[in-house]
């Protein structure tokens, strides 16, 4: 019989930053909070909250962190897009707590889903989270598909480089400039549309608003494009979607699942399962503690008795 172990999880985000204890390896959520990131502020300031937040919550056992950063093979954060941690001893600081081990967001969300969601049936499955930014992961026998450097999931940062055949421009905006949560709002607003989320912008197209819709369906097609071609390249048994625009429903959603099916080239996995992740927003978190629970399983000792 398990004891619960309770460990900390923490999904650092461009928008905010979630924690919660988890019971280990049941899965049970025992607390959450939620705070704002202000990444802007800059790299210490966001990390003295998050520390502060660790403390408040108590790291019990392990401490696991989820980033929105590239993280390598070792665990070590090896980009500062949004959130500026390279230059500072992350590790050592929230190790003085509890043992920790950091990921990137992303994978943590996916081993989430692998463990406790909706991809706990698929020996492999792609999984995409559209928020902030848009990123994916692989999973692989309830494993995240690591590559080379630790470098994958960024589907979504590199410019799309298409030529206009009539006029010659090139565009070098990336899927994040267009479909991710921030885009949405900044190109309803060019119509003069009022929005401060993209959900915001979905809930204008259910109210009738024909410039909200042209952008939602732009931003659903050209999402949808992508990821046909990634399941085509990768042939997973199904797609699970996350993050806080992915799992809002209407009219971006059902556009997206209807041009990703339009997008896969052939009949053989044209009909795989598009999903809502299962474990919702609370995916990074979650999987965050899930992953420092493997990392320092022997040192967890699950199997003692009550």
């Amino acid at each position: 019989m398990f004891v619960k172990t309770s460990i900390l999880g923490i999904d650092v985000g461009g928008t905010k930053v979630a924690a919660g204890l988890l019971a280990w390896p049941q899965g049970d959520v025992l607390a959450c909070r939620i705070i704002p990131t202000n990444a802007a502020r800059g790299g210490r300031a966001v990390l003295d909250d998050v520390l502060g937040l660790a403390r408040e919550l108590g790291a019990r056992k392990a401490i696991g962190i989820g980033i929105c950063e590239l993280v390598d093979q070792e665990g070590r954060i090896a980009s500062a897009n949004c959130i500026k941690w390279q230059e500072h001893l992350v590790l050592k600081e929230f190790s003085s707590i509890a043992p920790t081990v950091i990921e990137a967001d992303v994978r943590a969300a996916a081993l989430a889903e692998a463990l406790f969601g909706a991809g706990k049936p698929f020996r492999n499955f792609l999984y995409v989270t559209i928020g902030t930014g848009i990123s994916c992961c692989l999973m692989l026998d309830g494993k995240p598909y690591l590559g080379a450097r630790g470098a994958t999931g960024t589907m979504a940062s590199s410019p799309l480089a298409v030529r206009c055949e009539r006029c010659g421009e090139m565009s070098r905006r990336s899927l994040e400039d267009i479909a991710a949560g921030p885009s949405l709002v900044a190109r309803f607003q060019a119509t003069g549309g009022h929005a401060v989320t993209g959900h915001d912008v979905i809930a204008a197209t259910a109210a009738g608003d024909a410039a909200a819709r042209r952008v939602v369906e732009s931003a659903a097609e050209t999402l949808g494009s992508q990821l046909g071609i990634l399941v085509s390249t990768l042939d997973p048994e199904a797609v699970v979607i996350g993050g806080g625009l992915g799992l809002s429903g209407g009219l971006y959603w059902e556009h997206f699942v209807t041009t990703t099916r339009e997008a896969i080239w052939s009949d053989v996995h044209r009909d795989l399962p598009v999903l809502h992740a299962q474990t919702g927003e609370d995916a990074g978190w979650i999987g965050a503690a899930a992953k420092a629970g493997q990392h320092f399983e022997k040192q967890l000792n699950f199997t003692t008795k009550p």
